[in-house]
Formats: structure tokens, C-alpha cells, sequence
């Protein structure tokens, strides 16, 4: 059996603020932003090089059933991670420090306005076709 993970919904108050912060400061790009029905809409947003997005949005179970900031440690891989969190950090966005914790993995982490976290993850061996 073959499967594709497409989709994460991301729990948020406010979802144009969150929409926001994810388009203009960490460089995700707005995939939809629909309301098919009254009191429904549905943000899909992918980070560039992904094939999974992250959904946000209200009047849907998928939104409405988790608190804001409940998702933690949503982790954004990435190739070179200084690079990554000084892009980052230069758009406003507060990252930690790097941490190396051996075998070629290093993290870097940061919060959503909700408190949903995500981490920076940087695996050595994870470069060109296979990163």
C-alpha cells in the first residue's frame, strides 16, 4: 500500500493573522483560500519544496475541534538550517539557537502567534536527490 501524507491542519485563532505569518514571514505559499459555505473556510498553505501543506481555517471539525497552538513540533526540513533560521530571524520570526545533537541532526525552533511550534531539522545525509 502506498500513501501520501497531503495534509496538516494547524489550529489557529485568528486565521487571517496565522495566514500571515505563515505566507509573509516564513515563506509558505497560499495554495487556496476558498469559503465553499457560510461560517466555512479552508487555507491550504505548502512551504516551497514540499509536498505536504498545512491547512488552516474555521467552520470544519479538521479546525475547530483542537485548540489553537495545540500542534507541537511540526518539523520543516531543511537543508542548510543556518541559513534557514537567519531567513528566518531576518523576517521577524523568533528562532532558537541551533542545537547539533550529534549524528548529523541539528534543530531549530519556533512558534506560530498560536504556540504551535515548529522545528527546523537539518540531517546531514539528507542533501541533493535524497533531501
Amino acid at each position: 500500500m502506498r500513501m501520501k501524507l497531503e495534509l496538516v491542519p494547524i489550529p489557529v485563532a485568528d486565521v487571517d493573522r496565522a495566514k500571515a505569518f505563515y505566507t509573509q514571514q516564513v515563506g509558505f505559499v497560499e495554495d487556496v483560500d476558498v469559503r465553499p459555505a457560510e461560517g466555512v473556510r479552508v487555507v491550504q498553505l505548502t512551504p516551497p519544496g514540499s509536498a505536504c501543506s498545512i491547512g488552516l481555517g474555521a467552520g470544519l471539525p479538521a479546525y475547530d475541534e483542537m485548540a489553537p497552538g495545540a500542534v507541537k513540533s511540526l518539523h520543516l526540513v531543511v537543508a542548510d538550517i543556518e541559513q534557514a533560521r537567519a531567513e528566518l530571524v531576518g523576517a521577524g520570526v523568533d528562532v532558537s539557537a541551533v542545537v547539533d545533537v550529534g549524528g548529523g541532526v541539528k534543530y531549530a525552533a519556533f512558534s506560530d502567534p498560536d504556540g504551535n511550534t515548529l522545528t527546523l531539522q537539518e540531517m546531514a545525509w539528507r542533501t541533493g536527490d535524497s533531501y
